[in-house]
């Protein structure tokens, strides 16, 4: 673990690529909020079904779960431009239990980066410059009715490889 954080405070990760280690990607994070129990949100959703021209229905989670909306503030700290999200690198934890983005979840999580990059805030979705920030959004789905206690970020490009979990940061919500 490289660190304990609360929502609120900054944290800075290294990604560093096996097949490019001289210059790793470096970001500066901060948890800004998790909502959970609610409906994802109507306006990135109506931006999304204009997008592809045609009517789409409110997204519902699976039976028995609820969504949860992680919004992360993200600085490129890094050299050079560099891509991030929160797919395979994030996850939304209760307890010791791991939620991470299912492929559904990780395309809610693109309308989202498309919305805010069409108000004029680029998110890390698509590309950061060093020193450039934006927004960044995982979509979970947790059990109803439980709360979420913290979420890792990983400083590795998959929470688990073959060598076990990557090192990365815990930030506390409660």
């Amino acid at each position: 673990m490289l660190g304990t954080v609360r929502t609120g405070e900054p944290f800075t990760v290294t990604i560093t690529f096996k097949d490019n280690p001289n210059d790793p990607d470096r970001w500066q994070f901060t948890v800004r909020s998790v909502t959970c129990g609610k409906p994802l949100d109507g306006a990135v959703m109506a931006h999304a079904a204009e997008a592809v021209g045609s009517p789409t229905p409110t997204p519902t989670p699976e039976a028995g779960k609820q969504f949860c909306v992680v919004a992360i503030d993200a600085l490129n700290a890094g050299k050079s431009e560099a891509v991030w999200n929160a797919d395979n690198t994030v996850s939304l934890n209760v307890g010791d239990t791991r939620y991470t983005q299912s492929q559904q979840d990780s395309a809610y999580a693109s309308d989202y980066a498309q919305y805010f990059s069409s108000k004029g805030q680029p998110g890390p979705t698509f590309g950061l410059n060093p020193g450039s920030r934006g927004p960044a959004h995982g979509i979970f789905q947790i059990p109803t009715g439980q709360q979420p206690t913290s979420i890792w970020v990983t400083s590795g490009t998959a929470i688990t490889t073959i060598d076990g979990v990557e090192p990365g940061y815990l930030v506390l919500l409660k």
